[in-house]
């Protein structure tokens, strides 16, 4: 079980674009389901993943860090599939245990309808309760979308490496990694009348 996200709070339903997404903490038992979701992902959403999620071996490592408590994972599901996660990453580097990691990816047919805040939120919430004061998220410059969406949240650029990533075609990107600061990101919401939604 994810830390920080097995409370008897789950599974959380939203109304979003039309249809209900529930949300609920991932489990060893959501590989295959996993797997599946991660391959229908364009290859360029994978650059600045850790793992190849595409492939068995990383979701089983995935899981092993969830049993470790390294890691925080909650679904989003609706029609039947995953529809995207949000993960909380705290690593094992002793000197930042106040910092994690930010990952977050929708399924293509489920982009621009507020499903990525939504996630977002929610791990904010787990990351407070974890103990976690600052969030980062990392992406390649012309990942637009996402950029778009975490600065909607109040992410700012705090860091940007040159030709950090490489694609499968061997071309180089940029690396942008952003941050913000996980008590400011929930009084912000509160101040405008949102942090309800992470109770329900």
């Amino acid at each position: 079980m994810s830390p920080g996200a097995g409370s008897a709070d789950y599974p959380k339903r939203f109304p979003l674009d039309g249809a209900v997404v529930s949300l609920r903490p991932m489990t060893a038992a959501d590989g295959p389901a996993l797997l599946t979701f991660a391959q229908t992902l364009p290859a360029h959403d994978l650059l600045f993943l850790r793992r190849d999620i595409t492939r068995a071996e990383a979701i089983e490592r995935w899981t092993g860090a969830l049993e470790r408590g390294t890691v925080a994972t909650v679904l989003a599901e609706g029609g039947g599939s995953i529809q995207g996660y949000a993960m909380v990453d705290r690593g094992e580097i002793a000197w930042s245990p106040h910092v994690a990691e930010l990952r977050v990816l929708v399924a293509p047919a489920a982009r621009g309808k507020g499903l990525g805040g939504l996630l977002t939120r929610e791990a904010f919430a787990i990351a407070l309760g974890l103990g976690i004061e600052k969030m980062v998220a990392q992406m390649t410059v012309d990942q637009r979308g996402a950029r778009a969406v975490f600065e909607a949240m109040g992410f700012r650029p705090e860091a940007l490496l040159r030709d950090h990533v490489k694609d499968r075609e061997g071309r180089t990107h940029d690396l942008l990694i952003l941050s913000h600061d996980v008590r400011g990101f929930l009084a912000r919401l509160a101040a405008y009348g949102l942090s309800e939604a992470l109770a329900e």
